[in-house]
């Protein structure tokens, strides 16, 4: 299969337009896409330059560029050489600049500035880090959010996912023979979120990781009587401690902390 190109332009970092387009190519079934990024363009000359080289590789042309000369160029220059491009930041700035009748700032970078949410951001993540896996039982009366679940039910990618948008995250792993920190008994049950997978789904997860580990996939971790001794312990456990149940079977990171923060 011939291998698809995406450039992505910026006159910034770039990671706006690289989110939007990887969100995109999710959605196809190709395995053959590369993505090349083009960052800090501050010149016309640039931009001539990129899209003649997209124009070689046929690729589409992802950016966000706020500098209205090189959002300029780079739809002139493509035109002219047949070249697809996407306007990521150029539709909403005009439609912000007619509704709120101002006149935007055209400078690159700005909600990269170190503002109070970065440094929340930064504090979420090394809290995520400290109390991950239950290893801290102090942790737990601190955080935004609490949640448990048996092993490989995506408790630390979600605390990692969740600390990224500046909420403090612990989590507690749910097993028979290790019992519950007493700190997480007296967490409001708004603040803690119970998770949950389909069995099947659980069982292959956990032979996928024991086949990583270089482990026999008979070990009882991931066999049919240990997760289901494991999921009617948690079970108990989260009906006493009254929190949403959240199935993150199939469920992307992203979609399953959608779920729990639709829940605040």
């Amino acid at each position: 299969m011939t291998e698809k190109h995406v450039f992505i332009c910026s006159d910034s970092i770039g990671e706006t337009a690289e989110a939007v387009a990887g969100a995109a190519i999710r959605q196809f079934n190709l395995e053959t896409v590369a993505v090349r990024p083009f960052r800090r363009i501050t010149s016309v000359r640039e931009i001539a330059d990129i899209v003649e080289l997209a124009h070689r590789q046929q690729s589409v042309i992802v950016y966000t560029l706020v500098q209205q000369e090189l959002r300029e160029a780079i739809a002139r220059h493509s035109l002219k050489l047949g070249v697809a491009i996407v306007d990521v930041m150029g539709p909403v700035i005009t439609a912000f600049s007619q509704s709120f009748h101002h006149v935007p700032l055209q400078q690159p970078g700005r909600h990269n500035d170190l503002d109070d949410h970065y440094y929340r951001r930064i504090e979420a993540i090394e809290f995520a880090v400290k109390y991950d896996d239950g290893r801290d039982g102090r942790g737990i009366g601190l955080a935004d959010l609490v949640l448990v679940g048996v092993s490989r039910t995506s408790k630390t990618p979600l605390s990692m996912y969740m600390a990224y948008k500046g909420i403090k995250v612990a989590n507690c792993p749910l097993t028979p023979e290790v019992p519950p920190p007493p700190e997480l008994l007296q967490v409001p049950r708004n603040r803690i979120f119970g998770l949950t997978m389909d069995m099947e789904a659980l069982i292959k997860i956990r032979t996928e990781r024991l086949r990583a580990l270089g482990l026999t996939t008979s070990a009882g971790y991931a066999s049919e009587l240990q997760v289901l001794e494991e999921y009617s312990y948690a079970e108990e456990l989260m009906k006493k401690l009254g929190c949403k149940i959240i199935d993150v079977t199939n469920q992307s990171i992203e979609e399953s902390a959608g779920l729990i923060l639709d829940c605040l």
